[in-house]
Order: structure tokens, then sequence, then C-alpha cells
């Protein structure tokens, strides 16, 4: 649980040596004053005053909290057509666990693309739970037998009322539904849009090289988010299935294991980001079948797990803005933190952390506000012993590393 924390209390975090979310290296021992749940300032000295608390951190390093920008809190069984037959009050419920468990992990925010909704959001932000703060998108969008469909073949709504009733997605075909269900998510709420752009591992009737929804489909979705000033994010793994979406003014790509080299070119030129996934095919290869992952999956799985190091070598060298997410299921969200010392075998350590922080701030258009150590930006933070630009695997599951996490100015217990 968290601590209570009142209005004004001024804390004063003594001598942590700082990863500001940006630089490479940590800086010298300094003294960062906390009011509000913001940080208000960072000094070389200590500052003279009075403190209501202060926290000697003895050369530990302090650091932004982690932010997972592909999450799915209503994602509760590897199975996810599973979670279509639960009441959505025991969703709810299994919800709630998924995001106290992200926040013990270190993940102060979390964006959740495709499940969470402004009734989970508006719990957090009221504190009636412990949880990371959310950015939501409410469900996902998909075409009819697309990647949000999770029907068998044999099944047809028409005679066996057997539809998914949305717990992750929607099903929706032709430009009319699509706007408006964009306008009803961005009405309340949504941080921004969620669309299936190819195939992927979790449903049973679309190969990963199918492409979703048509041109108009897409761009009409795309433009109810601008008009609202929200963005779209699509899941697409193939190269031809991104290049549509940047040209189409999709924002966030998702996975994007299968992209090429003028592909991501193309992502780079536009300003678009590339949320890699890793650990959730690792997760899924080493123990998918124990928790119950449904075997389309698996026979899937093949197609996408190892070309995710590739992909990120390949958004590395075409300057694309790489963020960090996990896209867990079930039993295998607790995997969480193994997205670290994955991305470790292609990428170095800052560059790790930056995506895990300040990059994806920028995605979510909190820019100097989450993901930074910096006077005005939410006081969301880790303190680590030991230093993580150095040693990743500080961060990784089973590290005891972290040892302080604070969310809104507020240490957690």
């Amino acid at each position: 649980m968290q601590e209570n924390g009142a209005r004004g209390v001024k804390t004063l975090l003594s001598k942590a040596r700082v990863f500001d979310g940006v630089s490479p290296q940590l800086s010298e021992p300094s003294f960062i004053t906390v009011v509000d749940g913001k940080f208000e300032a960072i000094d070389a000295t200590r500052p003279k005053g009075r403190f209501d608390c202060e926290v000697d951190l003895a050369g530990r390093t302090l650091m932004p909290g982690l932010i997972d920008a592909h999450f799915h809190a209503f994602a509760t069984e590897t199975d996810t057509a599973k979670c279509e037959r639960y009441p959505q009050t025991y969703e709810a419920q299994r919800a709630r666990l998924n995001l106290e468990a992200a926040l013990l992990r270190g993940f102060t925010t979390i964006r959740d693309v495709g499940g969470g909704d402004h009734g989970t959001w508006l719990a957090a932000e009221q504190g009636l739970f412990p949880s990371p703060r959310i950015f939501f998108c409410g469900r996902a969008f998909s075409q009819s037998g697309g990647h949000g469909d999770a029907r068998a073949p044999y099944e047809s709504s028409d005679l066996c009322g057997c539809a998914p009733r949305g717990a992750l997605s929607d099903l929706l075909d032709g430009v009319d539904a699509l706007r408006k269900a964009s306008r009803e998510a961005l009405r309340q709420g949504a941080h921004h849009l969620k669309i299936f752009m190819s195939g992927g591992i979790s449903t049973p009737s679309d190969p990963i090289w199918y492409l979703q929804f048509s041109d108009d489909e897409i761009a009409a979705v795309v433009d109810e988010a601008r008009r609202r000033r929200r963005y779209v994010a699509a899941h697409a793994y193939t190269a031809d299935s991104i290049m549509r979406a940047v040209n189409l003014g999709v924002r966030s790509i998702e996975h994007g294991n299968l992209i090429d080299l003028p592909t991501a070119r193309a992502v780079a030129a536009a300003g678009a980001f590339v949320v890699p996934t890793l650990v959730t095919y690792d997760a899924l290869y080493r123990f998918g079948n124990d928790a119950g992952a449904p075997s389309h999956s698996l026979e899937k799985l093949a197609e996408v797990r190892e070309r995710g190091f590739d992909a990120i070598r390949i958004c590395r060298s075409a300057g694309v803005r790489l963020g960090f997410g996990t896209d867990l299921l079930g039993s295998l969200h607790a995997y969480q933190r193994d997205e670290f010392h994955l991305r470790a075998r292609v990428e170095a350590a800052p560059d790790i952390l930056r995506s895990a922080t300040s990059i994806n701030a920028s995605l979510l258009d909190m820019e100097g506000k989450l993901g930074v150590i910096s006077p005005g930006a939410f006081a969301d933070f880790l303190i680590v012993d030991g230093d993580p630009l150095k040693d990743i695997t500080l961060l990784a599951t089973g590290s005891e590393g972290i040892s302080q996490i604070w969310s809104r100015g507020r240490k957690v217990r």
C-alpha cells in the first residue's frame, strides 16, 4: 500500500546520485526537494530551510519510475479468449491485482493498450488502490477476423451469440462504425486509440502477414484522434503493415518485429515511435504451455520471437525512437522486468533506460512531467542500490536492486 501524504509536505532526498532519464551517466551526490508530489529543486549542496521529512540516500541512485508503454491490465489469462467469459466485475478485481503488482515492480506509469478504461483510471487517480498512473485507450479496435477477434473459426455470432463482448477489444467494420467507436472512446477520456493492423499471436484466425482494415477505416480513426489532440497506436508486425500505418498517420507502432530498414527509416522520418515487447515472446516460449496459452499462440510464436532483436537493431540504425513495453498475459505478468535483460542483448543500458523513462514519457505526451528527474516533474521515482547505467540487471526480475519505490511523491510500501 502507499503511505499517506499530506499536501504541503516538503521532503529532502539527500546525497542521491541521479539518473535524470536522459544523461548517460549519474550525477554527483545531489539534494532533491519534493513538494506536493513534484520535484521542486535539485541542488549540489544542501538547501537551507526546514523540511518535514529528510531521506539520506548515501550515494544510492535516484532515477525516474519505470514506464511500461504496452500493458494489458485486463489480460488476466494467457488464453485471452477466456477473459471474455468472466463477469466484468471479477475481471476488474483481477486487473487491479495486475496494476498493484506492476507498481511494486517499479513501474509507476503504464499505458494500457486494450482493456483499461475510464473507471480503472478513475479508481487509480482517486487512490482507491495502489496503482501506477494509467494512460488508457479503452478497448482496442479489430475488424471481424482480425487480431482482436477471439472466436474460433467454427464459431458464428449469428448462430450462437458467441461474439466477444469486448474485454480487450471491439469488433468494428466500416468507416462509420470506427468513427463512432473513436468518438465514444475519446468522450470517455481515452488518452490514445488502438487499432490492429496485422495478424497476431493470441487470436486464432489471423495469420501474422494479414493486413487488416482498409485505408479509409484507418484514416478515419487517425482523423478522430487528431481532432481531439490524441494519437493512434497500431499493432503491426510486418514491414508492409508498419509502412501503411505511418503513411496513414499512426504515431505508435506496437511490436514491429518484422520491420525492415526502409520501413524503419520511414518511421523515423514521420516522427513515430516503435514499442518493442520482447518479453512476451520469451515468457510464452518458456512458460506458455504450463500457463495455459492456446496452441495457436505457441505455433505462431516462432514467426516473430527471435526477429524482435533484429528489429531493435534496425530501428536503432535508422534513428527510430524506441519505447519500452511488455505485452504480458495472465500469470506471465510476473516477468515484466525481464524486458531489461532481453533488451541488453542488443542495446546499451543508457539507451534501454531512456526508452523506459524519458522516451516513453514523450510518447505519452508527458515530456518533462514523467520519465525525468527535473524541477516541475512528477515525483515518481526509484531508489536503486548500484548504478543501473552500468548494470541493467539491477532492474531485472529477481534482482533486489530497487530498494524504494515512490509514486506521486509518496513512498510505496
